[in-house]
């Protein structure tokens, strides 16, 4: 099982990089990627809308089901990545390398308290 420890992670799949400009790119982790299935459909939060932590913003569809996306943090979406978009399947070829927006934290600590690799890894043991 792919778990980056560099990343941060939520009990509902999402992975989290803090970026050098103090955005946070989120997308969904391996383990979600590969319960899903061959992803068919990605539908991405807009541009400028402010998200609560654990709100659904996302859905990703693949041949098996559809699924929600949760913020793992409060902030702003800054930017969806159109080109999973358009070719989702890259999601399930790199589920890290394929992030599906960035936002804007309303806290700049908020990251730093999600899971890390080893609590993540606990989660979802042995699947």
């Amino acid at each position: 099982m792919n778990i980056p420890t560099n990343l941060r992670y939520t009990s509902s799949h999402e992975w989290v990089r803090t970026e050098a400009d103090g955005t946070v790119s989120i997308g969904i982790t391996d383990h979600a990627q590969g319960a899903l299935g061959d992803l068919v459909y990605l539908e991405l939060p807009e541009v400028g809308r402010k998200l609560a932590a654990a709100e659904a913003c996302a859905v990703v569809e693949s041949v098996k089901a559809a699924s929600d996306v949760y913020a793992p943090i409060a902030g702003e979406v800054v930017a969806v990545n159109d080109a999973v978009t358009k070719a989702p399947e890259q999601v399930n070829q790199d589920a890290y390398g394929a992030w599906l927006f960035r936002m804007k934290p309303a806290d700049a600590s908020a990251a730093a308290k999600l899971l890390d690799a080893r609590a993540y890894e606990a989660t979802i043991g042995d699947a």
